[in-house]
């Protein structure tokens, strides 16, 4: 009864801003503003009635009318509640393209946040249902907040995109994302974030079987991030690049991998042991239990990161007023961390 009682409320005030929008002799414009909020009411109370679609269309209309006033913060903000309704209704695709719309809208505005904000709310829904798409509204929205400027909020949709694509088995997309958050990460003045990001490429490029393109990204991004990470991409750079199998799965097992995201940890399972593996033991290797094989990973010291990836070890935490110093030993830098 109160739900018929409500589809009957919305029925009204919907009649109501077909009213507003009416011209006559006496009155030239519509009136969109009026329109807008009465289209705003009766999507509540359809909501309300539980009428999703009429909720959405009003919703839209409202969003229309309010583009007519250029109040596009308001028009923005009407299809974000619709956004909300498509996802009861389980409209992925639709939901997509009014993410679009409404990042449009917030941007007219001046308010690229609320438009990042959204777009990452919405390729989160849409996820599990469309990849390509929330792939999409992942990149756009670090195209949104590198208009103003923003690396550090791109780097966390970057990583998100990454992830996805890992995901979606495209390694090499992947790595070419990844290397976007890392300069992020740079670029945003958080250069202890490179690391762990680092590791997750060295892995991409072994699970493709290029160890010659891991230690070139070693060689490149290796100057930054914490000691640690870095001790975790040369373990799995020289086993692979020695043919050590039981290395190789030693420097696979280890702690700081498995508590990566679970994409990256899940990759170890992709990436081909070298050949010095019989094929016969190749084959059961998601059986092995890699833990028991982990304090046995080598460490590795600064003059041999120095000597094999041309010197990148000695740029860890170095003040840019004393480069000609020497690094201090291995137990005097910071402790590293998962970020």
């Amino acid at each position: 009864m109160a739900s018929a009682k409500k589809s009957a409320e919305g029925t009204d005030l919907v009649q109501q801003a077909e009213k507003y929008l009416k011209t006559s002799l006496l009155k030239w414009k519509p009136d969109y503003e009026l329109a807008a909020d009465s289209y705003n009411k009766a999507a509540t109370c359809f909501k309300t009635a539980k009428e999703l679609h009429k909720a959405k269309d009003c919703l839209y209309k409202a969003s229309d009318n309010y583009k007519q006033t250029k109040a596009y913060f308001s028009a923005a903000k009407s299809l974000d509640q619709a956004i909300l309704l498509l996802k009861e209704l389980q409209d992925w695709k639709e939901i997509s393209t009014i993410a679009h719309k409404a990042c449009q809208l917030f941007q007219e505005h001046g308010s690229p946040d609320t438009a990042a904000l959204l777009l990452d709310k919405s390729a989160k829904m849409i996820e599990p249902h469309l990849p390509e798409d929330a792939l999409i509204l992942y990149k756009r929205a670090m195209e949104v907040v590198m208009v103003e400027d923003r690396p550090r909020q791109a780097s966390e949709f970057a990583s998100r995109a990454g992830r996805l694509l890992v995901r979606l088995g495209r390694y090499e997309d992947a790595i070419n994302m990844l290397s976007k958050e890392m300069n992020y990460h740079i670029a945003g003045e958080n250069p202890a974030a490179v690391g762990r990001v680092l590791v997750a490429v060295v892995m991409l490029h072994l699970a493709r079987e290029d160890i010659i393109a891991a230690g070139k990204a070693i060689q490149e991004w290796g100057g930054n991030g914490q000691q640690e990470e870095l001790q975790v991409a040369m373990n799995l750079h020289r086993a692979f690049d020695s043919e050590d199998a039981q290395a190789a799965e030693r420097a696979l097992a280890d702690p700081f991998i498995r508590h990566m995201d679970v994409e990256y940890a899940k990759l170890t399972r992709s990436v081909p042991l070298p050949k010095g593996l019989s094929e016969l033991e190749n084959a059961a290797r998601p059986k092995t239990n890699l833990a028991s094989l982990v304090d046995d990973i080598p460490a590795i010291d600064d003059d041999d990161i120095e000597n094999e990836y041309g010197g990148v070890a000695r740029s860890y935490h170095v003040d840019p007023e004393a480069e000609s110093k020497e690094i201090k030993n291995d137990d005097d830098l910071e402790e590293g961390g998962l970020c």
